[in-house]
C-alpha cells in the first residue's frame, strides 16, 4: 500500500530545503566579517547549546561500544567538521548560488561510493547515466573560464573545488550513516555534532585574533547564530523526524529543492546574477539526478500487484 503523504510532511519537507538551502546564503554573509574555521565552530557551538538539552531529555541511549563511538567520530569529522569548514572556505570567494549548484553533485557521488561499500547497491545503466549528466553540469558550471583564471592568478577554481570536496564528504558521511551500528537518531545527531564541535573550536581559536574581529558587525553575528540554530541544530531534528515519518525517497526529493533554493535566496538576499552556464549546470545537475530517481520508479512500478479481476465478470466473459 503506498504512503500518501500529507500536507504537514510536504509542509516539513519544504521548510527543510529552505532551512538547508539559505545556509549558503548565510555563511555568505557570516565569512565576509569572520574566518571560515570561526564561522564553522560559532555555528555548532550553538546547535549543540540546542541539541544536548534535547537529547538529555528525549533521545534514547544506545549502548555505548567502541565501533558505535568509531563511526560517530567518523561522521563528526565528514558529517559536519570538514564539510562545513570547506564550504565556508569556498564561499569566501564564490556566490552562494554556485556553492549551492556544486553541492547538488552529493547525492551522485553517494551512489557512486555505496556502490563499493554498500552490499546490493551497484551502478545500473540507469546511474551511470545520471553520473555522466552531473559530470557534465560540474563541468559546465566550471567552464574554461576557471581554468584560464587559475592560470592568471584570479583564481575560483580552487574554491569551487574545495565546495565539491565538501559534497563528497557528505557523500561519505551517508555512507557512514548507513553502515552505522543502531542508535537514536536525535542521540546520533547531538553526539556527531557535539564531536565535531570539540575538532573545530581549537582550530578556530588557534586561527583567531584580534585583527579578525575588528571587522565585525552584527550582520555576521546574526548569520553565524541563524547558522547554528535553524540551519544546523533545527535542521537535523527536523530531518531526522521526516525521515521516520514519510521515509528516506520522500526525504530524497530535498536533492532538487536545496540548489533551487540557494541559486533564489542569494538571488533575493545578496543581489547575485547567475549566469547562463549555472543555469545550464544546474538543469545539467538536477537531470543527472532525475535520472538516478528514474530505477526506483520503475522498480516500484514492478513491484505493484496486478490489479484485482472481477470473478463475476471473468464468468461471464467465459
Amino acid at each position: 500500500m503506498t504512503h500518501r503523504h500529507g500536507l504537514a510532511e510536504w509542509g516539513a519537507l519544504l521548510a527543510l530545503a529552505v532551512l538547508w538551502g539559505s545556509a549558503f546564503t548565510l555563511t555568505k554573509v557570516a565569512v565576509q566579517g569572520l574566518p571560515a574555521d570561526l564561522v564553522v565552530a560559532g555555528r555548532l557551538c550553538v546547535a549543540c547549546l540546542l541539541l544536548i538539552p534535547t537529547a538529555l531529555l528525549v533521545a534514547r541511549r544506545p549502548v555505548a561500544t567502541v565501533k558505535l563511538w568509531g563511526f560517530l567520530i567518523l561522521i563528526a569529522i565528514f558529517g559536519y567538521a570538514l564539510p562545513f569548514s570547506l564550504v565556508s572556505w569556498g564561499q569566501r570567494y564564490i556566490a552562494s548560488g554556485v556553492a549551492g549548484i556544486l553541492m547538488a553533485v552529493m547525492p551522485l557521488a553517494t551512489l557512486g561510493l555505496a556502490h563499493v561499500f554498500i552490499p546490493g547497491e551497484r551502478i545500473t545503466r540507469y546511474r551511470a547515466g545520471g553520473f555522466a549528466c552531473g559530470f557534465a553540469g560540474v563541468v559546465t558550471l566550471m567552464g574554461p573560464s576557471a581554468w584560464l583564471e587559475l592560470v592568471n592568478g584570479d583564481n575560483q577554481l580552487l574554491p569551487m573545488l574545495a565546495v565539491l570536496g565538501g559534497a563528497f564528504s557528505y557523500a561519505v558521511s551517508s555512507i557512514l550513516a548507513r553502515l552505522r551500528p543502531q542508535s537514536d537518531a536525535l542521540f546520533t545527531s547531538a553526539a556527531t555534532i557535539s564531536l565535531a564541535t570539540l575538532v573545530m573550536v581549537p582550530t578556530a581559536l588557534s586561527d583567531a585574533h584580534p585583527p579578525a574581529f575588528s571587522s565585525v558587525a552584527a550582520p555576521q553575528l546574526m548569520a553565524v547564530g541563524a547558522l547554528g540554530v535553524f540551519s544546523t541544530a533545527l535542521a537535523a531534528i527536523l530531518y531526522f523526524k521526516l525521515v521516520k515519518s514519510a521515509g528516506p525517497s520522500f526525504v530524497a526529493q530535498l536533492n532538487y529543492l536545496i540548489p533551487l533554493w540557494a541559486v533564489g535566496s542569494g538571488i533575493l538576499f545578496l543581489g547575485e546574477r547567475p549566469e547562463p552556464n549555472h543555469l545550464y549546470a544546474l538543469a545539467l545537475i538536477l537531470g543527472g539526478i532525475l535520472v538516478t530517481q528514474l530505477e526506483r520508479l520503475r522498480q516500484r512500478s514492478a513491484q505493484r500487484p496486478p490489479p484485482r479481476t472481477d470473478g463475476r465478470h471473468s464468468k461471464r466473459s467465459r
